[in-house]
């Protein structure tokens, strides 16, 4: 159950990259980042008629308030590098968070992949690096550099870092709560962080928000739904695993900008596509 949920993860997720990528030079990303959590809380809201009544853990708040910082600075970078960056080559760097998880999750929850899993794991990691190499260049070096060019990369690989933290601050906050729970209660957090972001840097917020309200309404309908399968999903098992297949949504999210933005690089995409799935496929049915 846990792959299928996750792999809805990474459908939708890549959904929400394009959406976002679509109205990023429309608005000022501080309005997205915010509008991103926000419009999400009714989904899981819709949900909690199901919930038991839910006794918070000891740890709830403190780690309420970590996740809420990470992701609330994990946002504002996401928003600036798909702006600063080509969705084909912003989105991909989010396939390094199962690496950083590989140190992150033994450190903060103890879990430790087995070696099956970290043969998926890596084999996630090779597409994404399909994805960044150029044959007519022929240096192997080539991914290597396109992080250093490129501001957007280079916020995104930041992101990376953090979501690797926040993924496994999510499972403590699950385990704390539970996924409908710490989904409401860290969406909300972070977007009242957001809001006064917004407020201070963006001036007439309101106005943007009213001339895009169905493509916010959009990303925070898909952002809902990405937290409460994902909160359920790593209940299941080791967040390194949901995390890596999670991140198959960089092979969708680079061929929707092939596809609908006009981006240059379609052909490497079969390849990255296959070393994924296969990742994927050893992860779900190789333990």
């Amino acid at each position: 159950m846990w792959i299928f949920l996750a792999f809805l993860v990474a459908v939708l997720t890549s959904v929400q990259d394009v959406l976002a990528k679509k109205i990023s030079s429309k608005v000022s990303p501080y309005v997205t980042a915010w509008a991103w959590p926000f419009f999400s809380i009714p989904v899981p809201g819709c949900f909690l008629f199901t919930q038991k009544t839910v006794i918070l853990g000891p740890l709830f708040w403190p780690v309420l308030f970590a996740g809420t910082v990470s992701l609330t600075v994990a946002s504002l970078f996401f928003f600036k590098a798909i702006e600063a960056a080509d969705l084909s080559l912003s989105i991909p760097m989010l396939s390094f968070t199962p690496l950083f998880l590989l140190v992150t999750s033994p450190l903060m929850l103890h879990e430790v992949p087995s070696v099956v899993g970290l043969i998926g794991i890596f084999l996630i990691l090779a597409g994404s690096y399909v994805l960044f190499y150029d044959p007519s260049n022929g240096n192997p070096l080539t991914p290597l550099r396109a992080l250093l060019r490129s501001r957007g990369t280079r916020y995104m690989l930041i992101v990376a870092v953090l979501f690797s933290i926040g993924g496994n601050i999510d499972k403590i906050g699950v385990m704390q709560s539970s996924p409908l729970v710490w989904s409401i209660a860290l969406n909300t957090a972070v977007s009242v962080f957001l809001g006064v972001i917004m407020l201070l840097k963006v001036k007439e917020p309101l106005k943007q928000i009213r001339s895009k309200w169905p493509v916010f309404l959009l990303i925070g309908g898909t952002m809902g739904l990405v937290m409460v399968f994902q909160m359920q999903a790593i209940l299941m098992t080791k967040v390194s695993y949901v995390i890596a297949v999670k991140r198959t949504s960089v092979v969708m999210s680079s061929l929707w900008g092939v596809i609908f933005f006009g981006e240059k690089g379609g052909r490497r995409r079969l390849l990255a596509v296959l070393l994924m799935v296969a990742g994927v496929f050893v992860i779900a049915f190789g333990r």
